[in-house]
Order: structure tokens, then sequence, then C-alpha cells
């Protein structure tokens, strides 16, 4: 029923083919290029590409020029301060995620944001250490220097004490990872970020949060567990934990649960009045000093025998060159690391340069990550990403570009070169409440399964397999299972679609799935098929069934019995027991006529129909001679709706003409409507078209082809009916350049049903 006042669009046009259509519409010629030209291309140069390549290149540049220095640097100031403080604190926590001394966080986190600085395209994120970055280098250290046993047999380790050792493989591990980044940065492959999506990286970070969680139980409780990497290392260490839970030092529980509410508490109130207060309170930094104050002044190193930081050096270390060594041996874990420490920094950045209005590149980033990684494992500092958090204070403390960055790294390397002293009486176990409490964000994720399940059970399948999977097998493996998971689900929603039967909606020319309407109308004889996804080698199987399915017959099984009539009708006619006459066959024969078993010659029963020498056109719906029974094909038209199909394959090609020829041979006139025309290309360019199917069954639309059988075959639109009538008419263009409609009585053509 019309809507009363509802605004109305009447088109009045030539009923189009895609052939008529070419004809009448010339296309623009593009040229396209070719390999060649994209080589020439690439390695052509003049002023104007390497301008934009330094700019490129050099991003700092192009932000500097647009600077405004009364109006930010204030703001860049209050955020370096702010943001350089907590760096700090975070950089020496998460360095025990990494089974390094805290000291060397420092140095992550000050080596990387210089050469980011430079390099980077994002504004406003914070570079340094990230938790689920050094829980996997963590990993790869414990590995080649447990705690307990043999070190691995690296040449390079002779000499070295074992904090000396562990920097040399978190380091080393590093710089490949940082080659790997920059490697793909230079082939301009940021696009494989991609592949890891939310759901994905959701529930990986949620599966490191674990880990992160019962690694730090261990300073917590004021225990002293080993370090374990490998698959179900998360269970080996609660093993321990549980095991030596009666030797827990009660001082380290009581300042750590202290150290948790508070700064849980203030991190609440922060979140809650954030337009109230102009920079968020520093409770990390106020907790960790007032820690260090206590645990100074009543000595609790000796007293409670909690473990301290302890001895933290001042300035930096020489620079050390990588052990090729140790690139062999961990190259299956940095590949990861490189793909991890990116993608997170990626979608980070992405968020806040949609918030800012401005671009980042991809492949820049990961040249920005790669010389950073590669610049500061060279200075013992480990791989770097952006902590969120961090980020945030970066951010939300009014930080506007990186010279915010810059800053916070100042503030580090004053704390490296001037103060680091002061952090020596800083207990363990704040540093691992501190990274507890950072956990939240992360932990909170498992508030998605609900609403995933409900929404997208195949993405809550990704988020809880990729999640258990990294728990079980470990960051590394886990992330590779996710990543199978997720193509298998990507792979199976492909090569197994929703295929659906269209009906027209009364009284339009839209069609609909025709399960979910009421008021539709199904012109009989005529079966609309569609599938919305590509064609490809994996699923033309799938698409011949559902199809078979939809129609109601199997046209090669009726192709054959439809044959095999026709040779017994023309033997039986050859030996005399059937005759034609005016009233049709008669059969001659007293006694029954069987069907013939004989399958030889099997391929001519696939071949059309062969009606030579018969005296007349065989009405296959109707009653056959000699009992003879053929499969009933209800059906005269068949559209399928291309309008989803993005691409097909050599095996779909195929396998789609084999069975449009096995739909045609038994009389079904096959329509295929709305293809792209890169796949009308490809069918050309392919041979696609003979004898049989011929470029005249493509339709522009669906309506077109709708249209064009009801003037083929008129029947139904002499059946009396209640359906609304479908009226197609034109838009006219009035010289003024408004639109106006014809009027139903005006000579344009109207077809209707």
């Amino acid at each position: 029923m019309m809507r009363p006042g509802v605004k109305q669009y009447v088109v009045t046009r030539p009923l189009y083919s895609e052939e008529s259509f070419a004809q009448e519409h010339e296309k623009v010629y593009r040229h396209r290029k070719t390999t060649l030209d994209h080589i020439k291309q690439y390695f052509t140069c003049d002023a104007k590409r390497a301008k934009n390549a330094a700019l490129s290149l050099f991003p700092v540049i192009g932000w500097m020029k647009m600077y405004r220095l009364k109006e930010w640097l204030l703001s860049d100031i209050v955020s370096g301060v702010s943001t350089g403080l907590v760096a700090v604190l975070q950089g020496m926590a998460y360095c025990l995620l990494a089974s390094l001394p805290p000291w060397y966080g420092l140095f992550s986190a000050f080596f990387p944001v210089i050469s980011y600085f430079f390099l980077g395209t994002s504004r406003h994120i914070s570079v340094g250490p990230f938790p689920v970055l050094c829980l996997m280098i963590g990993s790869v250290v414990t590995r080649l220097v447990p705690d307990e046993g043999p070190v691995a047999n690296i040449t390079g380790f002779e000499g070295l004490s074992k904090d000396e050792q562990r920097v040399l493989v978190a380091s080393s591990v590093s710089f490949l990872a940082g080659i790997m980044q920059l490697a793909m940065g230079v082939l301009q492959v940021g696009f494989i970020v991609m592949y890891l999506s939310d759901t994905l990286v959701s529930g990986f970070t949620t599966a490191a949060a674990i880990h992160i969680l019962v690694s730090q139980l261990k300073f917590v409780l004021g225990l002293e567990v080993r370090g374990i990497s490998g698959p179900l290392s998360i269970i080996y260490t609660l093993e321990i934990i549980f095991n030596k839970i009666t030797s827990t030092n009660v001082c380290d529980v009581l300042i750590s649960l202290v150290i948790m509410v508070v700064v849980f508490i203030v991190k609440e109130l922060n979140d809650r009045f954030r337009s109230k207060l102009p920079v968020p309170i520093p409770i990390e930094v106020i907790m960790t000093v007032i820690a260090c104050g206590v645990s100074y002044a009543f000595d609790f190193k000796t007293r409670y025998g909690i473990e301290v930081v302890g001895y933290i050096p001042k300035g930096y270390e020489a620079p050390m060159a990588p052990n090729l060594q140790i690139f062999q041996e961990t190259a299956v874990e940095a590949f990861p690391m490189a793909i991890v420490g990116f993608a997170v920094a990626f979608s980070v950045a992405k968020v806040y340069s949609v918030k800012h209005d401005y671009t980042i590149d991809g492949n820049q980033e990961l040249i920005a990550f790669g010389v950073s990684n590669i610049f500061g494992a060279s200075f013992k500092s480990f791989a770097a990403s952006t902590a969120l958090s961090r980020s945030a204070v970066q951010e939300s403390t009014g930080g506007k570009t990186q010279i915010a960055g810059l800053l916070s790294a100042i503030i580090v390397m004053i704390v490296t070169l001037a103060v680091g002293f002061l952090l020596e009486p800083l207990p363990k176990s704040v540093l691992g409440a501190v990274v507890i409490v950072n956990l939240k964000g992360m932990l909170m994720q498992f508030s998605e399964i609900p609403y995933l399940w409900h929404r997208d059970r195949p993405d809550c399948v990704v988020w809880l397999g990729t999640c258990i999977a990294s728990i079980l097998l470990g960051l590394d493996l886990g992330l590779a299972a996710g990543l199978g998971v997720e193509l298998i689900c990507v792979v199976l929603r492909v090569q197994f679609p929703r295929c659906s039967l269209l009906a027209n909606i009364k009284g339009t020319d839209i069609y609909k799935d025709q399960k979910d309407y009421m008021d539709i109308y199904e012109l009989e004889g005529v079966k609309i098929f569609r599938i919305p996804s590509p064609i490809f080698f994996a699923n033309i199987e799938f698409f011949r069934t559902k199809l078979v399915e939809a129609v109601g017959f199997n046209p090669l099984r009726v192709l054959r019995k439809r044959n095999k009539a026709v040779r017994m009708i023309r033997k039986l006619l050859k030996k005399g027991r059937l005759q034609w006459t005016s009233n049709g066959f008669l059969n001659t024969s007293c006694g029954p006529i069987h069907e013939s078993e004989d399958e030889s010659n099997m391929e001519e029963l696939d071949q059309p129909t062969d009606f030579k020498d018969f005296p007349v056109q065989i009405d296959w719906n109707g009653e056959l001679p000699a009992n003879i029974i053929v499969p009933s094909v209800e059906i005269h038209s068949l559209i399928l709706d291309f309008a989803a199909v993005s691409f097909l394959d050599i095996s779909a090609l195929k396998g789609l003409k084999t069975l449009l020829k096995e739909l045609i041979r038994v009389d079904v006139e096959v329509y295929i409507v709305a293809c792209d025309s890169y796949i009308l290309e490809k069918l050309h360019d392919c041979c696609f078209f003979d004898d049989e199917v011929q470029p005249s069954m493509f339709y522009l639309t669906l309506h077109d082809a709708m249209l064009n059988i009801l003037e083929k075959h008129p029947e139904p639109m002499q059946k009396k009916s209640d359906y609304e009538k479908v009226i197609t008419t034109v838009t006219v263009h009035h010289p003024l350049g408004s639109l106006r409609s014809r009027d139903k009585n005006d000579s344009g053509p109207q077809t209707k049903f």
C-alpha cells in the first residue's frame, strides 16, 4: 500500500540487455598500464617526485611547517612532561615482562622515540615499551637464557653475565624485528595488517593480558619463579606459584594491594571527571614516589626481604652489534613481534588520526617503527610499539604533535642521566601492581564475547579461538592459530554463502528474498537465483548444488533422460512398434515396452537433444508414449543475479559454462543480470561464449530481464489475479534542470504485470 505523501519516482527507458546498452551508449576508452609502464613510472624521478618522496620519508617536515607555536607549544610541553613521567614508570615495569633488569626499559622509552619523531606519521601516539611485545620478548629470552639450567649454545655468550646475555638476546631479536618491519615498509606491504581483524587483535591482546597477569604474580606475591616459555607455559607457571604459595611475602602483597586499589580508584575518577580535570592525576607516578620514599625510610629490602629495583647505572651504554646466531634462533618469533607491534601501533594511530582529522601512512609507519627498533636495539633497548594508556595520556593532556613525544624522551633521559638512583629502593611489587592495574582495558575485552555471540558467531569463534590458542600455546603460536581460524572462517563464508530465491515486491521494480516478505509477486515458470559472493574453484560445486535445489531438478539428469527417451522412441519407430498419427504416437506393440538400460556412449546423452527425422517436436511436459517417464521441468526461464559476484576464476568459468549449457539444452532460458563489466570482459577474453552460451543472455538489471521474459511468455498475464501491477515509466529532464515524470496517459512506453 502506497503511503500518503511519500516521494515517488517514475522512469521510462528502453529495455536493455548488456549488448543493446553497449551499442547505444559508447564507453570511454581507458588506457590500461602494463607491468612495464608501472616499472618505468616507479623508477622515474623528477624534482616534484623527489620532493614528495622526501616529505613522505620525513613527515616531520610537513607538520613542522604548519606548527602553531603560540597555540600548541604549551600544550605539547604539559603533555610531554606528563607522558615522560608515565613512560619512566611503565618502561621499568614492562621491562620485568621481558625478563630484563628494569633500567633497560628506560632505554626503550628513549631511543625509539627519537627516530619516530622524524619518521612517524602519527602525531599523538607515545612510542615505547608495549606489554604484549615485552612478554613475547621475554619468552624468547627465557628460552635461550633460562633462569635455571644451561643457556643456549650461542657464540657471543662467552664472558657475559646472565643479565648481559639476556640483553643481547632481547636487543638482537628486536633488531631482527626492526629489519622485518623496515623491509615490509620498503616493499609497500603495509596492507598485511589488514589481515589482523579487530576481533583477532582483541582476542590476542586479551590472552596476552592473561599471560602478563600470571607473569606479574611472582612480583606481587614476592616469590621466586623461574621463567618458562613454550606451549602450556602459563599452566606450568601457575603450578609452580601454587606450590610455593605458602612462601608468599605478606609485605609485598600488602604493598601491591594498596597500590592497585588506589591507582584503580584514581584512574576511574580520571575517566569520570575527564572533562573537568585540566590534566589527569598522575597517580602511578605519585604512588611510585611515595613507595620509594617509604621503602627507603623503613629499609624494606633488609627488614622484610622485599625485592627492589636495585642499582641503576647512570648514563647510556655503548652501542652493540646484534648477534647473527641469535637471528637464526629467533627468526620465527621475530616475525609475529614485527606484525603485532606494528598492528597495535597502527590501530591506535588510526583512531587518533580520525579524531584529529589528519592522515597516516601504513607503509611509512612500518619504516618508522623498523628504523626505531633497529636504532634502539643498537643501544640495548628492546622492541617498541605504543602502550594504549601512555598514548591516551599524551593525547588527553593536550599533546598536538610528536614534540610532546620528544619532550617525554627528554624526561626519560634526565631520569637516566641524573635522578635514576632515586628509584633504586622501589619495590618490584610496585611495578608489578602498576602493570596489573593497566591491564584493565585489555581484560575488559571479555565483555565482547556475549555481544559477538549474538551478533556474529563466526567472529566470536575467531575471538575465542585466538584467545584460547594464545593462552595455551603461547603468543607466537597463538597468533598463527588465530590467523588460521580467521582465514578458515572467511573461506567458509565465501565457500558456503547464503544463496536465495528472489521475488518481485508488488508495485515496484524491487526484488527481495521471497522468504522475507509477504507482499510479493512470483511469475509462473520463472526462478530468480542470487549468490552473494564471488564464484571460484572452492564454491562452484556448492553454487551448482544450491541452484539445482532452487529450480527443483537436475538439468544433467533431465537431459540424459530426454536423450534416452529420444533414443528409445527412434528405435521403436524404426522397429514399427510405435507409429505417428494425427492424434499423436500410437503404440502398436502388444506387450509392455521397457526402457533400455544400455549405458553405452554416455557422452552422447550429454549432448543437445537431436530431433532429426522426428515427425514432431516432443512436448516433454505432456504424456509420453510407451510409458516413458522423464522428469518434468516446471520453469521456462531462470535469472541469475550476479550483482554480488565480484570475480570468477577459470574453474568457475568452466563449471558455470557447463551448467548453463545443461540448462539451455533442457529448454530453460537463462538470463544473467547485473554482471560486473570486469567479469564480462573476462568472459570475452576467455572465449566463454559459443553457439549455445551467447552474450545476449546478459541483461543490465534484473527488471530488464523480467520484462523481456514477460514479452516472450505473455501467458501468465492473461490470468486474473489480485496482484498489483508493476509500472515502468521514465524520468524526463526538464529544460531548466528540474525533473518531472510522465503522466500515466502519456504516450511513452509502459510495461505492466
